[in-house]
């Protein structure tokens, strides 16, 4: 195994960073952001208890269904990509609609080691437009 296969990638270095940091609680539970190349994952987690109350994602049909009527610059969209950051703005909305089921008003944001540009900043954009806090 060489020197750089056993090395710690940069975004794992900042996730252990901010994960020292913040946790979920039950009145202000965490929402973890994960990109991979296709798709983009968010899960609310209460860390004192160590249970998920919801995960969504790109892959979710009520999300698709989202997508189209996400609007960008104060045009309506037509993209269907679940790779887009109109589809992660509109995971965004998802979870605040979840939250507001579950009468959750504030949240504490967790980028997963990302940088907040992109996929990751439209899933906080599209929360705060829902009405979380984060």
């Amino acid at each position: 195994m060489s020197k750089k296969d056993s090395q710690m990638t940069a975004r794992q270095r900042r996730r252990y960073r901010i994960r020292k940091r913040i946790s979920g609680s039950a009145e202000r539970p965490r929402l973890s952001v994960y990109r991979s190349d296709k798709f983009t994952y968010a899960q609310l987690i209460q860390d004192d208890s160590e249970k998920t109350v919801f995960s969504c994602s790109t892959k979710d049909k009520a999300v698709l269904d989202l997508i189209g009527s996400v609007e960008k610059e104060g045009l309506a969209s037509t993209a269907t990509s679940s790779k887009s950051t109109l589809a992660a703005k509109a995971l965004g909305l998802k979870v605040a609609e979840l939250c507001k089921e579950k009468s959750i008003k504030k949240v504490v944001f967790d980028r997963g080691g990302y940088l907040y540009h992109g996929r990751i900043q439209a899933v906080a954009e599209g929360a705060r437009e829902g009405g979380l806090e984060l």
